[in-house]
């Protein structure tokens, strides 16, 4: 008889952390990374009919065996990931194989990302160094790498082929708004929907990513910390390759020969495509080695920005100046804020919903307060200059942003001073946040399709 029989379901997850914890090489936070997994190994289970009893089981049986997973642990961080990212030494032969196959199969899609990217030459688009990024470029350029990274995660998560084909859908009607609509050249709704594109597309990423149970526990927080440590990986990456491109033009024109053609049109597109690729592989092997970034860069960056929206706010009332609603100026504004709100999920991704208040927690919600002020001071600046001069593309954009950025903001201040005073629980706003994702991309999926006929494709 097992000691976990016959207990509720919480407690026997109770007694199973309190066992991990003994494990010297595990701290809180990496106790905390393995209960999420469990929990959402136990959430699979039971949505395929298993009792509660028997999905705790079969969870703790596939989590392995800890006192090798803290051996693993303990290597790995005595190593450090670099060394742990594709086959950890001593590994089993099965998992070894498991690993050269991925690596295959990511490289593949990495090189053929690369080819999509050179594929419009053979109708005769062409980069070219000095001159401006062809139009053709920026509005597809989402789509020469999202469905292959759907297809790499359709892939490593076993989705049946029949399943996950509806998934196509998506990218094909990006692929017809971006390139049948007549746009004006360098028109407001070509840029909208460059934008805007990207942003749409990402949901269907997601619900590859999850394994098509968007609504299940714990799925779309796991999206959530994959897309935060996706572009970090990314940036990383891109200075490397920022380097790598430089080192390139030395050493070429070393010898008298001009290297701008080979960097501009293979090296910077093919290599930007490809490291979507290659970085979502590194953020799912970083994650067989339980590290995560997400504590330190919500620590990190939380304080930098509060104090920077707060010293904003706080020139802005002296000075009494308003803000510009220049199309720049709005963009700007709108990643800001979709910067804090990402903050806010990043924080969520990384904290034990079931911990009491502390100061990070306290912190956030003051930065949520003030970009709240922010988003109402440009939401006024927005107001005043459609009410002089009327309706464009860019406005209407920015308004609904803004408006969208406003709902979110306004219930997430409201839950956390709930949360802070002890009248709610973290969960209710880690819930909030993880619901409103879809708005985004529905948000951006109407300015695509919808803003261009609207306005009349200017």
């Amino acid at each position: 008889m097992t000691p976990f029989a016959g207990q509720p379901l919480e407690e026997q997850i109770a007694q199973w952390r309190a066992y991990v914890r003994r494990r010297r090489v595990l701290n809180d936070a990496d106790v905390e990374e393995l209960e999420g997994h469990l929990r959402d190994q136990l959430a699979a289970l039971m949505e395929a009919g298993l009792a509660a009893e028997e999905a705790f089981l079969v969870a703790v049986k596939r989590m392995g065996d800890l006192d090798a997973l803290s051996r693993e642990f303990a290597r790995a961080h005595s190593e450090r990931l670099w060394k742990q990212l594709v086959v950890t030494p001593g590994a089993p032969e099965a998992s070894a194989a498991a690993a050269r196959a991925e690596t295959l199969v990511v490289l593949s899609l990495a090189v053929a990302a690369a080819l999509a990217v050179k594929a419009p030459v053979l109708f005769g688009i062409r980069i070219h160094p000095n001159e401006e990024l062809p139009r053709f470029y920026a509005r597809n350029a989402s789509l020469f790498v999202f469905p292959l990274l759907t297809l790499y995660f359709l892939w490593k998560r076993g989705w049946e082929a029949g399943r996950g084909l509806w998934l196509a859908l998506p990218f094909a009607a990006g692929a017809f708004f971006a390139n049948v609509y007549p746009f004006r050249t360098g028109g407001d709704t070509e840029a909208l929907a460059i934008l805007h594109l990207p942003i749409a597309l990402w949901l269907a990423v997601g619900v590859a990513y999850v394994r098509g149970r968007w609504f299940s526990n714990g799925g779309r927080m796991d999206f959530v910390r994959f897309s935060g440590e996706l572009v970090v990986y990314y940036v990383l990456i891109a200075l490397g390759g920022g380097v790598f491109t430089a080192f390139t033009m030395l050493l070429f024109n070393a010898i008298g020969m001009n290297a701008a053609g080979l960097t501009a049109g293979w090296l910077l597109p093919c290599g930007a495509a490809g490291a979507v690729l290659i970085g979502s592989w590194l953020v799912e092997a970083k994650q067989s080695v339980i590290e995560n970034m997400a504590p330190v860069l919500t620590r990190l960056f939380t304080p930098l920005f509060t104090a920077l929206l707060l010293a904003f706010l706080a020139t802005m009332a002296w000075t009494g100046s308003p803000i510009d609603v220049r199309r720049e100026v709005l963009i700007a504004f709108d990643l800001l804020l979709a910067l804090v709100v990402g903050l806010v999920l990043y924080a969520a991704s990384a904290r034990d919903p079931q911990a009491p208040p502390g100061w990070c927690d306290g912190l956030q919600w003051l930065l949520v307060l003030s970009a709240l002020a922010v988003d109402v001071a440009a939401l006024a600046a927005i107001a005043g200059r459609i009410s002089e001069f009327g309706f464009t593309a860019n406005r209407v954009a920015a308004l609904g942003e803004n408006l969208i950025l406003l709902a979110n903001l306004a219930w997430t201040a409201w839950l956390y001073a709930r949360f802070l005073r002890g009248r709610g629980s973290f969960a209710a706003v880690e819930r909030w946040q993880v619901a409103y994702l879809p708005v985004y991309s529905g948000w951006a999926a109407l300015v695509v399709a919808g803003f261009p006929p609207l306005f009349g494709y200017r």
